[in-house]
């Protein structure tokens, strides 16, 4: 379902709150079942923010908010396709800990599954995902980093 790009993508910057909203719901309108991705950056940078956009494409009732689960590690809400939200922050990384709490099931289910502090699944962290780094740009900007591309979101351009 999901293959590297043919190049390297250009990073690109959102310069205010808004343009990175849109460009989360887009990522919700174009995610398709069995999608991971993959949110990195440092604290603050709107990983959070950027997967409440993801379920709002993904059509996430509104009386259904999405918080962080950095607490419950993982959340679960219900749209056009099942949205798994996990928060690996406060995780050890070890595989045997992560293994306990079935996160293969998410991984490898039927909903659309974006993960913040990636890093922390190691080994587990599946080959066919797309990989976002959102990095400070200024106040409000964030720059964007794409890596591996789903094949639902090949096609995928930010919208200005």
């Amino acid at each position: 379902m999901i293959r590297p790009p043919s190049k390297p993508p250009t990073p690109f910057i959102l310069d205010s709150l808004e343009e990175l909203l849109a460009f989360g719901r887009s990522l919700g309108e174009a995610a398709a079942a069995g999608d991971v991705i993959c949110l990195s950056g440092p604290l603050g940078t709107g990983k959070t923010t950027l997967t409440q956009a993801i379920a709002a494409g993904l059509g996430v009732p509104a009386d259904q908010p999405v918080t962080s689960p950095t607490f419950a590690i993982i959340h679960e809400y219900q749209g056009r396709l099942p949205l798994y939200h996990l928060d690996l922050y406060r995780l050890s990384g070890e595989e045997e800990e992560l293994l306990e709490l079935g996160i293969e099931d998410y991984l490898y289910g039927e909903g659309v599954c974006v993960i913040e502090w990636p890093d922390r699944l190691g080994r587990l962290l599946p080959p066919e995902r797309l990989d976002v780094r959102l990095d400070f740009s200024g106040q409000t900007a964030r720059m964007v980093h794409l890596g591996r591309r789903a094949k639902s979101l090949a096609a995928h351009k930010p919208q200005s």
